[in-house]
């Protein structure tokens, strides 16, 4: 008997370590059991048993998420992910929805928004310790999802890896984060196939950002959605946003840049370069209002209309070699 084989002939089934291994979480001795999980999971894998390697790596992220335990949950998750990667499990609704059920583990836990006018010293141990779990946890499902992104994409998902993931990792980091970054949330809203979702969360930020923040949110999304060359979920994020705002009786920002993103979206439906230059230089005030949107809009000129980006160090070299 070869070596392989008989390593494999050695290990019993994965569910007699899974049962096992449930009764030493149950117990409360969740690092013990991490140790478990994370030696027992690398004989299997080492044996190419990458089903029940997988399943006992599964069963213990759920599990450990479970019981509050974000930073182990998530270590096994990644190492779910690795080991989906090991085997080549190919990208499919199978294989998402294992990912998706640890991802529904991770916990919600709103902040204490009662210690928003802080008094003493106990309030200010209580708000800054739920602002250290709130980032853990922000991390943690980070970690876990951006590694699932990138087996998507290895095996079969999109070039910029499943939209559901990307989705997923959206809402996380909005929900969680006790900051609203909307830059980090809209690279990965782009980057997923739920436009009205991506709505409800601007619409949510609205209604809780400071003023002169809503039509930047808005325009970034768009402008996000337009760099891709996606058109059409650049339209239905609007159209989308129109709705919601009648619906819920929000005052629809109006504003120079908005006025500019209204007159952008007809502009790329045909080839009017003049047009679409002509409102970079008419709105430009507006448009400075945030660096990053000058290069968004260069990457429009180019999925658009075919213009190519002018490279800094060429225009650095061509001075120079005109001063010789």
């Amino acid at each position: 008997m070869s070596r392989e084989r008989f390593r494999r002939a050695l290990l019993p089934p994965a569910q007699e370590h899974i049962t096992k291994i449930e009764k030493v979480v149950k117990e409360g001795n969740c690092y013990g059991a991490q140790q478990m999980y994370k030696s027992i999971s690398a004989r299997y894998v080492s044996a190419q048993r990458f089903s029940e390697a997988l399943d006992l790596l599964h069963s213990g992220a759920c599990l450990q998420l479970e019981n509050g335990q974000v930073i182990c949950g998530s270590e096994l998750g990644v190492l779910f992910v690795e080991t989906l990667v090991k085997a080549k499990v190919s990208y499919s609704e199978d294989s998402l929805d294992r990912v998706r059920k640890i991802y529904k583990k991770f916990p919600h836990i709103p902040l204490p928004h009662h210690l928003g006018d802080v008094g003493d010293d106990e309030d200010m141990h209580e708000l800054n310790e739920a602002l250290g779990a709130a980032k853990t946890r922000v991390e943690c499902c980070s970690s876990f999802l951006k590694a699932a992104i990138r087996w998507s994409t290895e095996f079969g998902a999109d070039r910029s890896g499943s939209p559901e993931l990307h989705v997923m990792l959206a809402e996380y980091i909005y929900a969680e984060s006790p900051e609203f970054d909307m830059t980090k949330v809209s690279y990965h809203f782009v980057r997923g196939n739920d436009p009205q979702s991506f709505a409800s969360t601007i619409i949510n930020f609205m209604g809780k950002c400071y003023p002169g923040e809503d039509d930047l949110a808005i325009a970034r999304a768009v402008l996000m959605y337009l760099a891709m060359g996606n058109l059409r979920d650049a339209n239905l994020l609007m159209d989308e946003i129109r709705k919601q705002v009648v619906a819920k009786e929000i005052n629809f920002p109006r504003s120079d840049l908005i006025q500019f993103i209204s007159f952008l979206l007809p502009t790329l439906q045909r080839d009017a370069l003049p047009l679409f230059s002509m409102l970079r230089e008419k709105y430009k005030s507006s448009i400075d209002r945030e660096p990053a949107f000058n290069e968004l809009l260069d990457d429009v000129a180019e999925k658009f209309f075919g213009v190519m980006r002018r490279n800094p160090l060429q225009g650095m070299f061509g001075d120079i070699f005109k001063m010789m």
